[in-house]
């Protein structure tokens, strides 16, 4: 099921309680990871993808480091981590662009506690800043997908977390690498940045947030969580957090989106980096 995730006064808790219903599903599946010594178990593989586009201006760059750095220290989460069986998780960050620009910025990482997640946060705040040209969520995917075979945990579930304020508009079309990374098994989800009194661009357009669940995300229980104003952004990035860890919400907190013909063009952001180059 796809679904839009409406942030909240109660939506952390909400997410914790959510968790803690998969986290009792899992085990009276008996879908624990196994442990050998080579591939530790942890309950998510996660890549967060992060857009770090020319479109984004500094002072939101800065937000959405801080606000990625402040979720993985913060109560919720850590005690959202404590609902899975293995009660750990594997974390890669990843900063991109355009087709051929992505950057590790935290390689994969084991978060347990307090203390790693720690570690985490500060490896991300103190990475230089960055920027690239073009936007290629395509692009964001495929490596991210390419990331899970240098993982050396195994979890019970892969999931690719991408964030980003506009549409794919260079590399492959972004249902090509929405569909190889789901045939695998890997759930995508994302974080539509659609802020209020921003400078109006070219490439904008208004209904990012309906882009990313028609032509983005995908897999079992996916969802979106839009950003609409830089007060909420780190309170998203922290929601959509704690629910990727507790892997669930309860129902009266997400809204389920009809699989249907796209509502907006997966080839928007194509067409319309035509149309602007014709200029």
């Amino acid at each position: 099921m796809l679904c839009r995730v409406f942030i909240g006064a109660a939506l952390i808790a909400g997410a914790m309680a959510g968790g803690e219903v998969a986290n009792t599903a899992a085990l009276d599946s008996g879908d624990r990871v196994i442990a050998d010594n080579e591939h530790p178990p942890v309950d998510v593989e996660l890549v967060l993808a992060v857009d770090v586009s020319y479109s984004m201006d500094p002072a939101e760059l800065l937000l959405q480091r801080e606000g990625y750095a402040e979720a993985i220290v913060s109560n919720e989460f850590l005690q959202a981590l404590k609902t899975g069986p293995n009660r750990r998780l594997a974390l890669v960050y990843v900063e991109w662009s355009g087709p051929n620009d992505q950057k590790i910025i935290v390689p994969w990482r084991l978060i347990d506690g307090h203390k790693s997640a720690a570690a985490v946060a500060a490896d991300i705040t103190r990475a230089p800043a960055r920027m690239g040209s073009r936007t290629s969520i395509s692009g964001a995917i495929n490596f991210a997908l390419s990331l899970f075979d240098a993982d050396p945990y195994r979890g019970l579930r892969r999931v690719i977390d991408v964030s980003g304020d506009g549409v794919n508009n260079d590399g492959s079309p972004v249902t090509i690498a929405r569909d190889a990374a789901l045939a695998t098994g890997i759930i995508i989800n994302g974080l539509p940045i659609m802020l209020d009194g921003r400078l109006p661009s070219q490439m904008d357009i208004d209904d990012l947030d309906l882009y990313y669940e028609d032509c983005v995300i995908g897999g079992p229980g996916s969802f979106v969580v839009p950003v609409r104003s830089r007060d909420g952004f780190k309170a998203a990035i922290r929601a959509k957090l704690v629910l990727e860890v507790a892997s669930g919400a309860p129902r009266h907190w997400i809204v389920p989106v009809a699989r249907r013909e796209p509502r907006v063009s997966c080839l928007i952001g194509e067409a319309m980096w035509a149309k602007r180059s014709r200029w």
